[in-house]
């Protein structure tokens, strides 16, 4: 559905340029744009092999599984309902790890995957479980210690600090991830209070 809102909007463009008589302009606007993405997503590559390297060194070093192990219990506390040593939890650790790391293109797959053993907890229902509503809610807050993605952003257009936003985004993210956190409870603890898990 979403090509086709794009396939829609990119022809309504090039009809109503025809129509005005700037097709030139549109022309040299989808060449400056192709090379502008070219760029960024070059960019892109050269900070996420960084820290992806990074974070494959710190899993062969152990690192990652010392931290899945500090934040097991405090995932087990956010996840009640999922046993102790299913799959979902590892997966949800992991996603939470490389979105502290700002590598939401690695955290993705995860998070899908994490989804998808929750769904399994919840018997494929069409409702989501409440796991999966406070899964989505922390992936979308997600706590982010380096952004990554966004540094190499700055880089590419040439700022002067890329990682001065560290501190900003850190305080942010946690603040977020605190919101989410509390909102997530209180609709729980109002849904279960009236009686309607």
């Amino acid at each position: 559905m979403v090509n086709l809102i794009w396939a829609v909007m990119a022809l309504i463009g090039i009809v109503f340029a025809a129509i005005n008589g700037t097709m030139e302009e549109v022309n040299e606007a989808i060449f400056k744009s192709a090379k502008e993405a070219v760029t960024i997503s070059i960019g892109m590559i050269s900070i996420l092999v960084f820290w992806l390297g990074l974070m494959k060194i710190a899993e062969d070093a152990g690192l990652l599984a010392k931290l899945a192990r500090l934040f097991t219990p405090l995932v087990r506390r956010l996840f009640p309902e999922v046993p102790k040593d299913h799959p979902a939890l590892g997966y949800i650790v992991s996603n939470m790890i490389a979105n502290m790391f700002g590598l939401g293109n690695a955290a993705t797959p995860l998070g899908i995957k994490a989804m998808e053993e929750l769904k399994k907890l919840n018997r494929n229902r069409e409702t989501a479980s409440r796991s999966m509503v406070t899964f989505l809610a922390m992936n979308t807050s997600g706590i982010t210690l380096i952004p990554a993605t966004v540094i190499s952003i700055r880089m590419t257009y040439g700022s002067a600090s890329p990682g001065e936003i560290i501190g900003t985004t850190f305080i942010a993210s946690l603040l977020a991830t605190i919101g989410a956190i509390f909102i997530d409870r209180y609709y729980y603890w109002k849904r279960t209070r009236g009686g309607k898990q």
